[in-house]
Order: structure tokens, then sequence, then C-alpha cells
């Protein structure tokens, strides 16, 4: 069991250098908030949209299979079990399901393919407001999960913290602590992959002693995982005060005194590309992309 491969949640990704890593982190950032942002009051054609866009994304960055496959294998199988379940279920009209017809003489109308039951497998009827509502949850349950992740597999730490830092700026106007923040930011992205390796050692320590968990109970099993809870707590905080020592002797006492040069920000062609391309993703968003 390998963590750090197997749930690449908030790593990044160094080789190969893709196009997504030659974009400015600002620029990412604004197309992160606008994924996160536009799936609101859209319709099921726009969350769609959004879905094939990432998936267009990572196929064009030519991102390895090894970096995105587990974690949206697990996204997918969410999603789709999200998708299922919703559209079974009752679609929240307290009505008698019948075909919906406009209050006309229905015996001079033709007919007509429109039906609002799509499938009906004995008790499990799906509607079309059961299917909508399905496509929406389970889109937006990717879109939102996917984008983040594909903004840190692409976005090293020293650059998130340095876009955030640059556009925060002003509010130090207003004597909020934007360094502070900005390095808190950093130092809990590069402590993630720590808490995955100590998770990851625990359950190997576990494993290789051979625990009989049938013959212990429900009582000796909770003591021993209280005890494994204990000890991970433990090394993330020895892990803690390590770097804090580090950081201590090195002379960073305070950010705004040690001031420490995160990443160089500079705009670029491809980053005018896409910041041209986001104008129109939104147009094309409040044009057409409103839910009905």
């Amino acid at each position: 069991m390998d963590l750090l491969r197997s749930l690449p949640i908030g790593l990044y990704l160094e080789q190969p250098f893709t196009w997504l890593h030659q974009l400015d982190p600002r620029v990412k950032l604004a197309w992160l908030m606008s994924f996160l942002l536009t799936p609101v009051l859209a319709s099921s054609e726009w969350r769609l949209s959004l879905v094939l866009i990432l998936v267009l994304f990572t196929l064009s960055a030519r991102i390895p299979l090894r970096a995105w496959r587990q974690q949206m294998g697990w996204l997918l199988l969410v999603g789709t079990m999200a998708f299922v379940i919703t559209s079974v279920m009752n679609d929240g009209l307290a009505i008698t399901y019948q075909a919906r017809l406009p209050s006309v003489d229905i015996e001079n109308i033709p007919d007509t393919p429109y039906q609002y039951i799509l499938l009906e497998l004995g008790n499990l009827r799906v509607t079309r407001r059961s299917f909508d509502l399905a496509l929406r949850l389970s889109t937006i349950i990717f879109t939102l999960v996917y984008s983040t992740t594909l903004y840190l597999l692409t976005t090293a730490p020293e650059e998130i913290t340095a876009g955030l830092e640059d556009i925060m700026q002003p509010l130090e106007r207003f004597k909020l602590p934007v360094t502070e923040v900005a390095l808190t930011l950093t130092l809990s992205l590069r402590f993630i992959p720590l808490v995955l390796e100590e998770v990851q050692n625990l359950a190997r320590s576990i494993r290789t002693r051979a625990i009989n968990w049938k013959k212990l109970g429900l009582r000796q099993s909770f003591k021993i995982w209280l005890i494994v809870a204990e000890r991970l707590l433990e090394n993330l905080l020895r892990r803690a005060e390590q770097i804090a020592i580090a950081m201590d002797v090195r002379g960073f006492t305070r950010p705004n005194e040690h001031r420490v040069q995160w990443h160089q920000l500079r705009l670029k062609k491809a980053d005018g590309i896409a910041m041209g391309v986001l104008v129109l993703f939104w147009w094309a968003r409040l044009t057409w992309g409103w839910m009905v």
C-alpha cells in the first residue's frame, strides 16, 4: 500500500513539465475559481461541458496515467453511484406519475415522443426530474473535486503561495497578515505528504505484526486503533517541531523580517491567451449556461 501514489491529493507532479505547469499560478487560480463558481445556477448541459473541458485539459497536457488514474477512478465511481442513486429516488414531486401534456384538447393532439417517465422497472422509476437532478449532482461532484486536484497537481506549493500573496496584497492596507497567511498555506501544502507518509508507515507496522482482529474482539480492536491514533498524532507533532526548529535555525523568526522569494511571477504570452479564453468561457456561461 503506497498512499503517496494511490492518493495523489495535494501532491505536485514535477515531471513531465506540461503546458499547464507553464501557466502563471494567478491565471490558473482564476480558471479554478471559474470552475468552482460557474456550476452555480447552471444548466445540465453546462455542467457536462465542464466535465468534458477538464478531461480535455488532462489529455491535452499528457499527464501520466499513473498520476490521475487512481483518483479519477474513485471519483468516477462516486459520481456514478450518486447518479444511479439519485436517478431511481423520488423526484420530490407529490403527484401521480403521468405523462405531462398541455391543458388543451388531448384528442386533437398528434402523437408526441415526450414522456415524463424515462424508465420504469418494477418499483424503480427514472423520471425527467430525477434524471436531471442526478446529472447535476454527479457532474458537480466531479467538477469541484477534480478541478482542485488538477490545480494542485500542476502547480507547485511555492507558486500557489506567491500567486495568493500577490492577489491579497491590497488587503495589507487593512493590516491583514498577508505574508503570514501565505507562509501558513505553504507549510500546510508541504505537510500533506508527511501526513500520508506517517499514516502509511503506521499501516505497514500493523500489517507486519499479523494481528488477528477476529480474536481480539471489538473492545481490544478499539484500544489498538486508539493507540495508533495517539502514535500518529505524536509523530505529526514531532514532525511539526522539527520543521519549526529548522526554520528557527535558519533565522526565520517572522515572515516580514526574513522575507522569502517563493516564486518569481511573470506573465507570458500563453497566460494572455489563457485569460482571453477565460473571458470567452465566462461569456458562454452568462449567455446560454443558465439553468432553465
